[in-house]
């Protein structure tokens, strides 16, 4: 299972499209407010191979008014509890990124960024990255820590 904070609705139908392509058994759980992820996240974790975050997320139409909160926020919570396993973070904004891996990194979670440059950076980088470390996570079956 890959667990996504994404609010855009066009990157949420391509990593839709991806994620099969990577696994057909991989199931895609996705959230587009940060606290409710928060809420949630911790009964998806067990089965969880990979976590993916945005950092900006801008209020849904089902939420106008309401403030989604941010990926920070996400990286904060999951970074106080024992790794689960690999994490990407997908955000153009280079300096909250920073942040966010530096909260997961004292956390000790395995963690790398995708930058979304590019018109196919889901379909080309972030692929390539989730691909490379849900392998790596099948190698070392029975270590999720992945120091």
């Amino acid at each position: 299972m890959i667990l996504l904070l994404e609010d855009d609705a066009d990157r949420l139908t391509r990593f839709r499209t991806v994620v099969p392509r990577i696994d057909a058994c991989l199931e895609l759980q996705h959230w587009s407010d940060a606290r409710a992820m928060i809420r949630e996240i911790e009964r998806y974790l067990p089965q969880a191979r990979l976590v993916s975050l945005d950092h900006d997320l801008e209020p849904g139409e089902e939420s106008a008014g309401t403030d989604p909160g941010d990926g920070l926020e996400v990286a904060k919570f999951l970074a106080a509890l024992p790794p689960a396993c690999p994490v990407i973070i997908h955000s153009s904004n280079s300096q909250r990124s920073l942040w966010m891996a530096g909260e997961f990194e004292l956390g000790g979670w395995y963690c790398r960024r995708v930058a979304p440059i590019g018109e196919d950076w889901i379909e080309r980088d972030w692929r390539h990255l989730a691909r490379k470390l849900l392998r790596r996570t099948q190698r070392s079956s029975g270590d999720s820590a992945l120091a």
